[in-house]
């Protein structure tokens, strides 16, 4: 089995970083861009080489894959908002998707934990 644990808690890491700074401190949308860029080289550079046989992990990364692409459209959308009450949707709407992110990488590593019982 070729999961690398450390590289999908290093993902965990980086978005839960994104997820606080996103809801805990005013954001510019630029910068957030470039960090949600970053998060997707990092899954394309990090994780996806790491295809594995068990079709469950493969499923979960193809669910990734969707989540982070659809990230960078809501972080598109944030950066059109005129509104504050818009912007605040799209803030919520990031961090959702920021946690669906990393429920996903939980559920990949689960197994992990339960096989060293």
């Amino acid at each position: 089995m070729s999961l690398n644990p450390e590289k999908y808690l290093a993902l965990v890491t980086l978005l839960e970083q994104l997820r606080s700074d996103a809801t805990t401190t005013p954001i510019v949308a630029s910068e957030l861009r470039v960090r949600v860029a970053s998060l997707q080289q990092f899954f394309g550079q990090e994780i996806v080489p790491l295809a594995d046989e068990n079709w469950r992990v493969q499923s979960y990364q193809t669910e990734m894959s969707k989540q982070l692409r659809l990230l960078a459209i809501d972080v598109m959308f944030l950066q059109g908002a005129r509104q504050a009450s818009t912007a605040q949707t799209r803030l919520q709407t990031i961090s959702d998707r920021l946690t669906t992110l990393i429920q996903y990488c939980d559920a990949i590593l689960q197994p992990e934990a339960e096989g060293e019982k």
